[in-house]
Order: C-alpha cells, then sequence, then structure tokens
C-alpha cells in the first residue's frame, strides 16, 4: 500500500490477514479465494459446524465471510453462536447470499453482521468492502489496546495513591505511638483484629452489605486512627504509672474529639471528601463508646454507634487486656475472654462479640503472633 503515512491504520502487508470463508458450495469458495488470495491469507471452511470447531480452538481469523443458506446450520445460527463466544464475538462477519431482499438485509445485519453482501459477487464490491472491515476492526482493536493501557495506567495511580494514603495513616498513628510508650505493635495488631473479625461477620447476610471486600480494607486501613488524639494529651497523663485522678481521666477521654477533628482539618485541608476520612474519623470519635450507652465522648449506644466503631471497639480492648502497659500486667487470654465476655451486651455489640468469641482462637494467634516480649505466655489468668 503506497502511500502509508505513520498514522494509517491498515499494514503495509495485507497478507497478515487472516479471513475466514465459510460456505458449503465448493465453487463459492473457490470464487471467493481466488479474489482475495492474493491480498488475504485464506482459510476456506465448507460448513458451520466446521467454522465453529476452529473458533472454539482459538484459531480466530481478522474477519469471517459467512453463506447464509447452508445444509444443517444456516448462517444465522453459525452468527448467534459465534457471538456467544468470548474470544471470537468481536470478529467482524459479512453475509454473503443469494438472499437479496431488503428484509432479508435487515435480518442479516439485526442478527450482528458487520455488512450484507448479495449473491452474484461483484468483485470490487467484495475487496472494497473486505477492506474497509478490516481497516475498522483494526482500528477498533488498537482503540482497547489504548484503553487497556489507560486503565492500567489508572489502576497503578490509584495503587500508587491508596499506598501513599496508607503510608500518611501510619506516620500519623507512629506520631501517636512516640507518645504512648506502651501501644508498640498494638496498631498493627487490632489492624488485623478488625480485618479478621470483619471478614467473620461478612458471611453473615445481615452484614453481606456493609462489609464488602472494599469496606473490610477501608476500614482496617483506617484503624491505626483511633488514637491519634493522643498526640494532644499531655505526656505526665499519658505516661503515668498509676490510676489517673478524676480530672486527669477527663483529660485523657478528650483524645477522642481531638482525633476526630484533627482528621476533620486534614479533610477540609485537602478539599476532598474521601471515604477514609469518614471512616477515620468514625473510628477515632467513636471507639469509646459502648453498647449500653455509657461510653464516651457522645455517650452512642446500639445502632447509634458506627460498625467500624463497634469492631475497633472490641479490637482496641482485647489488645489492651492481653498487654502489658505502665499501669497494669497483661491478662492471661483465658482472663481477658472473661473479662470480654462480662462485657457482652454492655460494653459490647452482642452480635459482634459473639462472634468474636466463637473465632476466638484466631485472635489469640494473632496476638501471639505479635505480641510485645512482654505478652503472655500461656492462657492461665
Amino acid at each position: 500500500m503506497p502511500g502509508l503515512n505513520p498514522m494509517d491504520i491498515s499494514k503495509p502487508n495485507a497478507q497478515q490477514h487472516v479471513i475466514m470463508v465459510v460456505d458449503d458450495n465448493p465453487d463459492n469458495l473457490n470464487v471467493v479465494a481466488d479474489l482475495l488470495s492474493a491480498h488475504y491469507s485464506i482459510r476456506a471452511v465448507p460448513s458451520g459446524y466446521r467454522a465453529l470447531e476452529l473458533l472454539e480452538q482459538n484459531s480466530l481469523p481478522d474477519l469471517i465471510l459467512l453463506d447464509v443458506m447452508m445444509p444443517g446450520m444456516d448462517g444465522y445460527q453459525v452468527l448467534k453462536r459465534i457471538k456467544d463466544m468470548p474470544a471470537a464475538r468481536d470478529i467482524p462477519i459479512i453475509f454473503l447470499t443469494a438472499l437479496d431482499s431488503t428484509r432479508d438485509e435487515e435480518m442479516g445485519l439485526d442478527a450482528g453482521a458487520v455488512d450484507y453482501i448479495t449473491k452474484p459477487i461483484r468483485p470490487s464490491i467484495l475487496m472494497a468492502r473486505v477492506k474497509t472491515h478490516l481497516e475498522l476492526k483494526e482500528a477498533r482493536d488498537r482503540l482497547d489496546a489504548h484503553n487497556d493501557d489507560l486503565e492500567g495506567e489508572v489502576a497503578r495511580r490509584m495503587a500508587e495513591n491508596e499506598q501513599i494514603k496508607n503510608v500518611g495513616i501510619r506516620a500519623l498513628a507512629r506520631l501517636a505511638e512516640t507518645r504512648d510508650k506502651e501501644t508498640g505493635r498494638h496498631i498493627l495488631r487490632t489492624s488485623l483484629y478488625v480485618r479478621t473479625l470483619a471478614k467473620i461477620l461478612q458471611k453473615m447476610p445481615m452484614f453481606q452489605l456493609e462489609l464488602t471486600d472494599k469496606a473490610i480494607d477501608l476500614i482496617a486501613n483506617s484503624t491505626p486512627l483511633h488514637d491519634i488524639g493522643k498526640v494532644g494529651i499531655p505526656d505526665h497523663i499519658l505516661q503515668k504509672p498509676g490510676k489517673l485522678t478524676d480530672e486527669e481521666w477527663d483529660i485523657m477521654k478528650t483524645h477522642a474529639e481531638l482525633g476526630a477533628r484533627a482528621i476533620e482539618m486534614a479533610e477540609k485541608d485537602s478539599e476532598t471528601s474521601l471515604s477514609f476520612f469518614q471512616v477515620g474519623k468514625e473510628i477515632a470519635h467513636w471507639h469509646h463508646e459502648k453498647w449500653d450507652g455509657s461510653g464516651y465522648p457522645d455517650g452512642l449506644k446500639w445502632n447509634e454507634i458506627p460498625l467500624s466503631a463497634k469492631l475497633m471497639a472490641i479490637a482496641d480492648v482485647f489488645d489492651a487486656l492481653v498487654s502489658a502497659r505502665v499501669y497494669k500486667e497483661a491478662f492471661g487470654f483465658d482472663k481477658a475472654k472473661e473479662i470480654m465476655t462480662a462485657g457482652r451486651g454492655n460494653h459490647f455489640d452482642p452480635v459482634l462479640l459473639d462472634e468474636f468469641l466463637k473465632h476466638y482462637d484466631e485472635f489469640v494467634a494473632i496476638a501471639t503472633r505479635y505480641r510485645e516480649t512482654s505478652a503472655p505466655e500461656s492462657t492461665g489468668g
């Protein structure tokens, strides 16, 4: 093809195109092959059945010329079967037929053919239409490939942004950790507890709509922000080895609101309402609320408490029980289970806690694997 430039979508060597010609009449196959073989690679097929067999074997041409009136399986039936094949459904199909009424042509195009050529075949018409549809297919293939590249780039950018977001969350959480020396690997463990419990709940019909895989990732990745407000608590309170006074306890409890406020300010600064800001605020603000309304800071109860915060409450308390803190030694896993059980229906959502206790060994395994050096060695009280 002389005169091609880099923007041409046709190939300089048209022999690279493969055309499948399907017709039960050998004379018709020979006529079409003689017309096209100088420019294209021709695959002559004597029946619709054989054409389907070749396509199912992934012997895929660039274009199909299909006779309509064939014994056993006519062209319409063959086309319908091809359109049901994921690998072959986008191959352009041109009907070649002696049926020359307008109604026949409409039926062919409605069935999914890209063109309709009547017999006797006029060579110039056949050549022009074959060339046009091959060029259209190649243009579509290039567009699809370009779209795939774009989708891949978008996915890469989204993954990169997600990674940056998670790094930022962990960095903020580490900042809180530097103020509270007892937390250690608390952030990692609580995130794993929350993810594990959410995955368990996901199997229950009542949670399937709310706890999608995406929602679980979002909640688990936002848990490190739960104590970010501790950055605003004075060291003499945060690191006090003994019991806090009532006044000190009131100050300590403000970390929930401080954390939510800090995340809200970050959201305003970004000028974007992102889902992880919302979930992070929920967890930071309300993970100390209790099922019976006796928690803080707002005294929420029952299902007024967001699911993310209820999950975090179980994870946070369990980890505090089995971890050593400046004000207490670590409890054994049996004793921790006893205390958690006593919180059913007052501190914790009973449905969530029941599932936590039913799968208690999974949470013990996480606590054991990622424990501090002072974590409990046995299951004793």
